[in-house]
């Protein structure tokens, strides 16, 4: 029992990290209009699958925002 609270512990905090993670990279990438950033910040707050979501459909479409 106490193995099982573990795992879905680990798996939760591994989900975080990543979400976290695609939110900051959606956050530094210019997607061409606000609106298609906010969808994205949407799609990657998704309880455990929204980060992968991005991952696979938007992680390419961004591009990097250069210094001024």
């Amino acid at each position: 029992m106490d193995q099982t609270i573990l795992y879905i512990l680990l798996i939760c905090a591994i989900s975080f990290c990543l979400t976290m993670l695609a939110l900051i990279d959606i956050i530094l990438k210019d997607f061409g209009s606000i609106k298609v950033k906010i969808i994205w910040h949407f799609i990657a707050i998704i309880p455990i699958i929204g980060w992968l979501i991005y991952l696979i459909f938007g992680f390419k479409k961004g591009q990097k925002n250069k210094p001024a």
